[in-house]
């Protein structure tokens, strides 16, 4: 579904049959964390969605303030492979062993 900053992204729900406004992130809300329209200018989940399809990768997601970032809120994400059962340093690229690079990428010496 879309986001209130225009971007698809599977965790965002919203109602608005019948004139309802209900709209939420699934995944901070499964997470405990509070939502507001403003995560969503730069959140990195739906780049992460785009970048990885790997079926094995979880994502867990906080609202926190930088210190880079005084007034803002942000998302971060922990990303955790449930085949490798390790966490994943690069979400956008995932843990390396489910989905090998392909031979043709590898750089010859």
């Amino acid at each position: 579904m879309r986001t209130p900053s225009g971007i698809d992204c599977s965790y965002f729900y919203g109602d608005y049959f019948r004139g309802r406004t209900v709209e939420e992130c699934r995944l901070l809300k499964t997470a405990g964390q509070d939502w507001s329209p403003d995560l969503c200018k730069t959140c990195p989940i739906p780049g992460i969605v785009r970048a990885n399809a790997c079926e094995h990768l979880q994502l867990k997601a906080s609202v926190a303030r930088p210190f880079s970032a005084m007034f803002m809120r942000r998302v971060q994400i922990a990303a955790y492979c449930s085949k490798t059962k390790r966490n994943v340093q690069e979400p956008h690229i995932g843990c390396g062993e489910c989905h090998p690079i392909p031979p043709i990428f590898d750089v010859k010496k």
